[in-house]
């Protein structure tokens, strides 16, 4: 189990867990097994097949607890990834019923609308826990298992070198870092059509030096 450190004041808490939005290393493992087969899935089976993959621990000592933020962790990756692959793919989202569409359904505005609480509840990392530390300890844990386990360079890639394989310069915001690592990963996933396994691993090993300024 993981252990907190002092907790930060409300306003500096939520501002911090805010910049960890979107840093889920299970959004990547998901779209795989995810476009790996044409069928659906439940939730509890998702979570068994990257348990298998050895991407998901414990993550707490009361089983309760455990269940709850193994469910909010890939919910959470879920509703990234479906804004991710928006307007292309539609990835329906249901604990019962998690699917990958090649159409856009036509009612797919009125089927935002119907899921925003619960994307609202599962897009905030204050619903996993109040302790800011134990989520960005929680990420850096599930990164190290993920580097493992796509075979990503230990060493961090120098800054202006990640900076160019993000087709970007030093003027580059953090908004822009953000953005076009969402752009590449995807664009590179070995699950993708045009996707690459190698271009992949270097799009992460530079996501893994600009994380921290972006």
């Amino acid at each position: 189990m993981l252990l907190a450190k002092p907790s930060l004041s409300a306003e500096a808490q939520s501002a911090t867990l805010s910049t960890t939005k979107g840093d889920n290393p299970l959004i990547w493992p998901v779209l795989s097994v995810l476009q790996a087969t044409n069928q659906s899935w439940k939730i509890h089976h998702l979570a068994t097949e990257l348990q298998n993959r050895g991407l998901i621990h414990p993550l707490d000592e009361n089983p309760g607890n455990d269940l709850f933020k193994r469910n909010f962790l890939l919910m959470n990756a879920l509703f990234e990834l479906q804004e991710i692959l928006m307007p292309k793919q539609w990835l329906q989202v249901k604990a019962m019923e998690i699917q990958i569409f090649r159409l856009v359904p036509s009612n797919v505005n009125l089927l935002i609308m119907e899921d925003t609480s619960l994307r609202e509840y599962y897009l905030d990392w204050n619903n996993y826990d109040t302790s800011e530390n134990v989520v960005r300890e929680l990420l850096e844990a599930f990164w190290s298992s993920y580097k493992s386990y796509i075979g990503l360079n230990v060493n961090l890639m120098h800054k202006g070198h990640a900076l160019r394989v993000f087709e970007l310069d030093e003027s580059a915001t953090p908004r822009d870092i953000r953005k076009q690592w969402r752009r590449l990963a995807l664009k590179w996933h070995p699950d993708r059509p045009e996707g690459d396994a190698a271009r992949f691993r270097e799009v992460c090993e530079a996501w893994q030096s600009l994380r921290d300024i972006a």
